[in-house]
């Protein structure tokens, strides 16, 4: 007995053991992939050094986290093949039949390995992160996605890797015996037993027991993130698509939550409608009002970073910056995510970055209180003007609920039912270029000034929601334009403001021109991969109101996304009826203004260089913020205030849309269907 213990306890038996036996292949595979992962692991730790804390007991618990991680979707693979090599008769070892399965199993195995790998590397490179719900929302709209592959990366030479490594894995496989392991090895079931059951049990387990939030023990994003698994955090992302703040956030009383909402919320020229305590509708007095023709440019991934004012000296954006020394500059300004759902939930909605799915892309998200019954209320039609197919991301379902006109590229998909709104095709010979996402934004400019003409010709005031295209990957447009080749960053830029700058001289030679305000900002930066779970600097964005009747000045307050509009219906002396979050940072007191951050799970609110962060695991952190690249450090001693009322915004807002408190009244509906 004491001999046989030896023999268990030696490496090279329990190597022999597992190796060459029956299981030869099974563990070979799984060794591979975890070896693959862990130098995958280093080799992004080299990639955001620049973004860690060097910490060694951190990077090594992530380095054990993730070798666990990596086991468990690596016994998860091959759970199915376990339990085939547990249960197959004896007789049938090494058969044709045999053969063909392993063999079949082996290369789809292989192929959800390497791919999977090969895919985290571009992911990791754009957002810094292992795959998580941006990945989840992605295989829903698969001809975007999978055009904006092809377009981006060299997909014959990515199958050719993926072949080959697959080739080399068999090759080396036959090489160390593991096949011929796999084939001879005719012991019975109740022997293979002491082989599968572990193997099985370790995967169950392990399945059951690990959890993404085991890997995020530090305040370093890219620490967490190193200790993760891309295909666990996939699927950990596909469970956790929606997540309910009540449940999940921490929390104070409703009541408590809407005083301090309804106190930050009034501005001096603002009076509330009612005492309820839950209605934060409020009349606001404007002066003279000024009704011109609106026109809002979101620019796609549009970085403060980029512009000439803000640091950038390649000169790639000439003719924002020179519409900014023109125009209304907001200096301050954050985007409240990192997606374009939530650059268009925050300009239409004003309402802070509730946790999970943007709700553009949430269900029942029709007829709710936005810009639209505001402006519908002024007789302006809006529209919605996009160069791809809005389909994509539930635009045109969101934007139509809203009573927008759609413009969009309309490759069939219809809007909901109970969704009443014209829609206009862009046809194909209105388009000189496209790529995966939609048409050159020169293309997507012409439709804005087809449908200007046509309101203007109709006498009829107008809002345009433009959104564009050509500055996201693969960051393709027309050749001839500027000076600098296509698929690069920084090209894109340029051919963007080029887009814009064309736009606005041609726009200067209709007579509507002199009657019309555009609105031009970014939907969010171009990255948000950073030190933090949330990097300030990352949502710092332009934004310029043009063409206004009022001298050219800047705004260096802090403002958030959602402040914007109003700040514009401020310009135009509206009088006008609001539920919105938004505040016209003009009539904002000294102190109070803020700005809305959030990731789809981690929320924050910067208030006077304060970083209130929330998460779903009802933690609260405050950092101090501080120097041109914004860093934070964890203050001690938090500002109970600033936690208060950070709460009071996500939670209200959220409980606002679950309950439905966010629609239009009867009478409001009513109104904008005039």
């Amino acid at each position: 007995m004491h001999v046989q213990q030896r023999v268990i306890m030696n490496p090279k038996a329990v190597f022999a053991k597992l190796f060459r036996s029956r299981f030869s292949v099974l563990f070979s595979i799984l060794s591979l992939y975890v070896i693959l992962l862990f130098l995958v692991r280093i080799a992004f730790l080299i990639w955001s050094s620049k973004d860690l804390d060097l910490n060694f007991l951190q990077i090594s618990r992530a380095f054990f986290t993730g070798f666990f991680f990596d086991l468990t979707v690596g016994s998860l693979f091959l759970l199915l093949y376990a339990v085939y090599l547990l249960i197959f008769p004896k007789k049938w070892i090494g058969s044709k039949f045999d053969k063909v399965f392993t063999y079949f199993y082996l290369v789809l195995i292989l192929i959800i390995i390497y791919f999977s790998l090969l895919a985290e590397i571009p992911f990791w490179d754009e957002f810094g992160v292992r795959f998580n719900f941006i990945a989840v929302d992605y295989l829903i709209y698969t001809y975007e996605v999978v055009e904006n592959i092809n377009q981006s990366y060299p997909l014959p030479l990515i199958f050719v890797v993926l072949i080959s490594l697959i080739l080399i894995t068999l090759f080396a496989l036959k090489k160390i015996s593991a096949f011929k392991n796999t084939f001879s090895d005719k012991r019975s079931i109740s022997s293979r037993s002491g082989f599968a059951i572990p193997l099985i049990i370790v995967a169950v387990a392990l399945g059951l027991l690990m959890k993404n939030k085991q890997a995020e023990s530090t305040d370093n994003l890219v620490v967490n993130e190193l200790g993760k698994n891309g295909v666990f955090s996939f699927f950990n992302a596909f469970k956790a698509n929606e997540l309910d703040y009540a449940t999940f956030y921490p929390k104070i009383s409703d009541k408590e939550a809407y005083k301090i909402l309804k106190n930050d919320l009034l501005q001096e020229n603002q009076t509330y409608d009612s005492n309820s305590t839950d209605d934060i509708s409020r009349t606001t007095k404007g002066n003279t009002e000024q009704k011109p023709n609106i026109i809002l440019i979101t620019i796609e991934s549009f970085s403060g970073e980029f512009i000439k004012a803000f640091g950038n000296k390649d000169n790639i954006t000439p003719n924002y910056d020179k519409l900014a020394n023109e125009s209304i500059f907001f200096t301050n300004l954050y985007a409240t995510g990192t997606r374009t759902v939530r650059g268009m939930e925050a300009l239409t909605l004003s309402v802070p970055p509730t946790p999970g799915n943007s709700i553009v892309r949430r269900p029942n998200n029709q007829n709710l209180f936005s810009i639209s019954t505001i402006l519908k209320k002024k007789n302006y039609q809006p529209y919605f003007i996009y160069g791809g197919d809005g389909y994509f991301d539930n635009m045109n379902n969101f934007f139509g609920g809203q009573g927008f006109d759609i413009v969009d590229r309309n490759r069939g998909n219809a809007l909901s039912d109970d969704i009443k709104t014209k829609r206009f095709q862009i046809a194909d010979n209105e388009v000189s270029f496209e790529n995966a996402w939609g048409i050159c934004d020169e293309d997507l400019y012409k439709q804005s000034m087809k449908y200007a003409d046509r309101n203007a010709k109709a006498n009829k005031p107008f809002f345009q929601f433009v959104m564009t295209t050509s500055n996201h990957k693969p960051y393709t447009f027309p050749n001839g334009k500027i000076d600098l080749p296509t698929c690069n960053r920084n090209a894109a830029v340029k051919y963007t403001d080029y887009a814009l700058g064309k736009f606005l001289a041609e726009a200067k030679t209709r007579s509507w021109f002199k009657n019309t305000v555009f609105v031009i900002v970014a939907d969010h930066c171009a990255n948000s991969a950073g030190k933090w779970e949330i990097n300030i600097k990352n949502h710092h964005i332009p934004a310029i109101i043009y063409n206004l009747p009022h001298q050219p000045e800047k705004i260096d307050r802090l403002t958030s996304q959602i402040d914007l509009m109003p700040t514009l219906f401020g310009y135009l002396g509206w009088n006008y009826d609001t539920s919105l979050y938004g505040k016209d940072i003009n009539q904002t007191k000294p102190g109070d203004e803020r700005a809305f951050l959030g990731n789809y799970r981690t929320l924050g609110m910067l208030k006077r260089n304060v970083f209130t962060q929330i998460d779903d695991r009802k933690r609260v952190k405050q950092f101090g913020v501080s120097g041109n690249d914004q860093s934070l450090s964890e203050m001690k001693t938090k500002n109970m205030d600033l936690v208060s009322e950070t709460i009071s915004y996500y939670q209200t807002a959220s409980e606002r849309f679950k309950n439905g408190k966010m629609k239009m009244t009867k009478k409001e509906t009513l109104l904008t269907k005039k």
